[in-house]
């Protein structure tokens, strides 16, 4: 996997240092044929670029650029966090899956402990799964990239050395640590990075770890640090206007838009036009059904059956298409029954609880110049959760379990939360199309989905594409509620909000339909997007500025 990158964002803070000429700032979108990077912090940005500057590839650059995040989008990334991660590899012609989740702890008392008092949906270390992202970066480099650790940490451990934070300093010793492993390490490449991720996992940073976890009443210990692992999984993926379009497994929400471009796949959108009351009523009641499946059905798949290729087939998509009423909202939750050939299970109707909240994520893809692509989404939802004396943070994203005993999604010992992270990558005709990461909580998908159709239905590259007005629904249970009672976890049935820059006239006719409207000026999602032109051979990369997302690229 290799290529170059553009620089581009909006942010005229941060200057390329190492990358352009000093009177270049990032900026927020760029074109180049020798690779790209879209993503959070300008200056992670930059730390991609500088890896492909020196003839790495996506993988490579990828890791640099997720490194480096976890200073510059600190509190949305952090390095105890997680990270859900697609790679294609051009010469293999196929696209992997990389689960950079944490698990909860494998004591059983511990999760008796939750069942017993309840996941804390607030912060604090019991809400703490395992710390991944290190060793998703690491799984990342020894599977798809060809850098050492210690060159693609090198940008993340410059911009700890002139931080001024508290746990600048103790992380740059950590890091320097996982560097000091792999050099002293004898043998291969392979085997070089693994002894780095090991003195983490199981040497004296797990001990020191450990010691934390034990101060701050978290129920984590060495043994879960040493049992973890990345797994690298086969996508699930569905067809949708030529294309083939992966997301990761039922650990993430990712397979629900996989479930509303199938359905969207009957609909002529461009006929009904853009942001048109049709369109956007038509998209919202997909996301709707889709959703309605994920809350019902989704779940770790080491640890629950879940019935995807039944909820993916034409047959049960057909049957659920026609739940889509032109003339009417549905203002009630309604999952279907896969296995039993059904297109609804009967559910009780629902009443409005809250509006959706955004959450603490931010954003990466790469491309280089040899077709490979790298999305991912990485995250930490620290929810006000301290570093560590090492100087690791790590979120609450156990939140994201709960404790309804039978449900798919139920705290157990070892186990994934399925989360909103959410990457995105499309090809066509075995090549890379494009890439897609969004933060924002629930809003990933939906997001994701305003933004892909801008593309592939309505032909918008990504500056136009991830600026373009959006739209989102609430109509589905929110992923950080762990409460056992799930109907509570509902959010808003019916609400929709719309961007301001929507028609006047969609409003208003979404309003009549029955949808209950809100609207907001600020963004809906946080999208960064690359599209790789076949003709042309330019990758084009953005990020919304209004997001403070940033891009590049090389020529």
């Amino acid at each position: 996997m290799q290529r170059r990158i553009f620089l581009a964002s909006v942010s005229v803070v941060f200057i390329l240092i190492h990358v352009a000429r000093a009177d270049e700032p990032t900026g927020w979108k760029a074109s180049g044929r020798n690779g790209a990077v879209a993503a959070g912090g300008a200056q992670a940005v930059e730390a991609g670029v500088r890896i492909l500057r020196a003839d790495g590839n996506a993988a490579d650059a990828a890791a640099a650029t997720l490194l480096a995040m976890m200073i510059t989008d600190y509190g949305s990334c952090a390095s105890g966090g997680e990270c859900s991660l697609l790679v294609f590899d051009a010469k293999m012609g196929e696209v992997k899956a990389l689960a950079g989740i944490g698990r909860a702890p494998l004591d059983p008392e511990a999760i008796e402990w939750y069942y017993a008092n309840g996941i804390p949906a607030k912060g604090g270390m019991k809400a703490a799964p395992v710390p991944a992202e290190v060793d998703l970066c690491v799984t990342l480099l020894r599977r798809n990239g060809t850098k050492s650790l210690g060159e693609v940490i090198e940008p993340a451990l410059e911009l700890l050395d002139a931080g001024k934070e508290s746990w600048h300093a103790p992380l740059a010793v950590t890091f320097r640590k996982l560097v000091e492993a792999e050099q002293q390490a004898a043998g291969s490449r392979d085997a070089k990075l693994l002894a780095a991720r090991d003195r983490f996992y199981k040497g004296d940073i797990a001990d020191e770890l450990e010691a934390w976890y034990i101060e701050t009443g978290s129920f984590l210990r060495k043994k879960d640090l040493a049992a973890h692992v990345t797994l690298v999984e086969d996508p699930v993926s569905a067809s949708y206007r030529g294309c083939t379009v992966y997301k990761c497994g039922t650990w993430t929400q990712g397979p629900a838009l996989c479930q509303a471009l199938s359905l969207l796949d009957g609909y002529d959108l461009p006929k009904m036009g853009h942001l048109s009351a049709d369109h956007v009523h038509t998209t919202i009641e997909a996301l709707k059904l889709a959703f309605a499946d994920r809350d019902e059905y989704y779940g770790d798949p080491k640890f629950v059956d879940v019935p995807m290729r039944a909820l993916l087939s034409d047959e049960y998509t057909r049957s659920r298409r026609a739940l889509i009423d032109p003339a009417r909202a549905s203002l009630t939750r309604r999952p279907g029954d896969p296995l039993g050939r059904k297109a609804l299970k009967e559910q009780a109707r629902l009443d409005e609880n809250e509006r959706i909240p955004a959450r603490d994520t931010t954003t990466c893809v790469v491309a280089d110049r040899w077709g490979n692509v790298v999305a991912a989404t990485p995250s930490c939802n620290l929810h006000g959760n301290q570093p560590g004396p090492s100087g690791v943070t790590q979120g609450t994203r156990l939140s994201s379990l709960n404790t309804s005993r039978g449900h798919p999604n139920r705290i157990e010992p070892g186990k994934r939360p399925r989360i909103t992270l959410t990457p995105t990558i499309v090809i066509r005709d075995g090549r890379a199309l494009a890439a897609i990461s969004v933060a924002g909580g629930d809003l990933q998908d939906q997001t994701t989905l305003n933004v892909l159709v801008n593309h592939l239905d309505f032909g918008m590259l990504p500056e136009k594409a991830v600026t373009a007005g959006r739209f989102s629904t609430s109509h589905h249970e929110d992923s950080f509620n762990p409460s056992p009672d799930r109907k509570a976890a509902f959010l808003k049935p019916g609400g929709a909000t719309l961007q301001t820059t929507l028609p006047e006239a969609t409003h208003e006719a979404l309003a009549r339909r029955g949808h209950i409207i809100g609207t907001t000026a600020g963004p809906i999602g946080n999208p960064v997007m690359l599209v790789i032109d076949r003709a042309t051979g330019i990758i084009h990369a953005a990020g919304d500025p209004a997001a403070n997302r940033h891009a590049a690229a090389v020529e």
